[in-house]
């Protein structure tokens, strides 16, 4: 039996969410966008998406309300693209999954660290910060390179994830260090 392209016949919570962020994509954009992304330009350059598939992602995430699109320029007209609450929302989801894929997937050595703001402590693995015995919203998290990451990448919005900074702070991937 072919697999379908939707789970409309499915009466699960998990299928309802892999309609929103399930294609191969979508959780790199949400991820991007933690990261301070905000440019069409800057996710094309980072993550590498064909053109059509980026456009075609950030307009479904548009449309169910994960990202917010605004417009930062009019002549020519250029938009930038923001989390909203709903898409804050998944930031345990992405914390849990980036977890599991560095502790259980063999030769993963990490990328970023990601830290409690008030008080510098890495977080645990489900998010809190152990010093403070809290859960730490993403607006109070400092992500750090790990080991894992290319020194020297090719793109500018890589070169600029390589200093520490706070999570969805607009990245700038202009502005030297």
């Amino acid at each position: 039996m072919a697999l379908g392209k939707d789970y409309v016949q499915q009466q699960c919570s998990i299928a309802r969410a892999l309609e929103v962020v399930g294609e191969r994509w979508t959780l790199l954009v949400v991820r991007d966008a933690f990261y301070g992304v905000r440019r069409y330009s800057d996710f094309l350059s980072h993550l590498g998406a064909p053109r059509a598939v980026l456009a075609a992602r950030l307009q479904a995430l548009v449309d169910v309300g994960v990202l917010d699109r605004r417009r930062y320029q009019d002549a020519p007209p250029r938009d930038e693209y923001v989390l909203t609450d709903r898409g804050l929302a998944l930031w345990p989801v992405l914390r849990a999954l980036g977890a599991w894929g560095r502790d259980e997937l063999p030769g993963t050595t990490p990328m970023r660290h990601f830290h409690h703001i008030v008080c510098g402590t890495e977080l645990a693995t489900n998010g809190e910060c152990p010093a403070c015995g809290v859960p730490v919203p993403p607006a109070d998290v400092e992500m750090r390179p790990g080991a894992g990451l290319d020194p020297d990448p090719a793109d500018p919005v890589a070169r600029a994830l390589l200093r520490p900074r706070r999570l969805l702070v607009p990245l700038d991937p202009e502005a030297t260090p």
